[in-house]
């Protein structure tokens, strides 16, 4: 039993591995849609439009098949588990975020976007300096529920057979022709990364504050 546990829990980098790398892409890309749809640019809007209604309107397993399978048949180069699977997280992830920074660079008074033209401020200052700072300390309690969402969603990964929690708790079950122990132990782990996650952003969160 205690080597069996000891082999669920190293998954924990693995599902760390994705969570962490997919996070920070999904922020950069959702944060470039966002920026994208809310642009006068009428071809960026559709573009970025259209990517969020497609990647929110499909379910993740078959963008990871997708990824993962389909993609390789049509170009004949196969990538590997770790590489779909933070490239589907990832794609994923950024819809939401995208959203997400939209509502949040919505919430800011439009006094400041007047004031910041006002007084010349070019257009990527502005939104670097003065709108998305004020935004993020907004929506930072939702981007943490994206990533909470983030590190159980990277179970998926376990169908094109990465090393994760899931999969090693699947791994033992077969070997062991018993399921509730495995997935009650990589359960439990999933639940205190989430608790840390959590209480971690909650002291993110205050410092910010503390700052304002």
């Amino acid at each position: 039993m205690e080597s069996s546990v000891v082999y669920i829990a190293g998954g924990i980098i693995v599902t760390l591995q994705y969570t962490l790398i997919s996070v920070a892409l999904g922020f950069i890309l959702g944060a470039l849609l966002a920026l994208s749809k809310i642009s006068h640019i009428k071809i960026l809007n559709v573009i970025a439009s259209t990517y969020i209604s497609i990647f929110r309107g499909t379910p993740l397993l078959i963008q990871l098949s997708l990824i993962y399978f389909a993609i390789p048949t049509l170009t004949g180069y196969q990538m590997s588990v770790f590489v779909a699977g933070i490239i589907a997280l990832s794609l994923n992830s950024a819809a939401y975020v995208s959203e997400i920074i939209r509502a949040g660079i919505g919430s800011i008074d439009r006094g400041q976007f007047e004031a910041a033209k006002a007084l010349g401020v070019p257009y990527t200052s502005m939104m670097k300096d003065i709108i998305l700072p004020q935004a993020f300390k907004n929506i930072l309690p939702a981007l943490v529920n994206e990533a909470v969402n983030l590190l159980k969603e990277s179970a998926i990964i376990s169908v094109i057979g990465g090393a994760d929690l899931m999969r090693r708790a699947q791994t033992v079950a077969a070997e062991q022709y018993s399921y509730f122990g495995p997935l009650l132990i990589a359960s439990a782990f999933y639940y205190i990364l989430v608790v840390l996650f959590s209480y971690f952003a909650k002291i993110l969160e205050k410092r910010l504050h503390a700052h304002d």
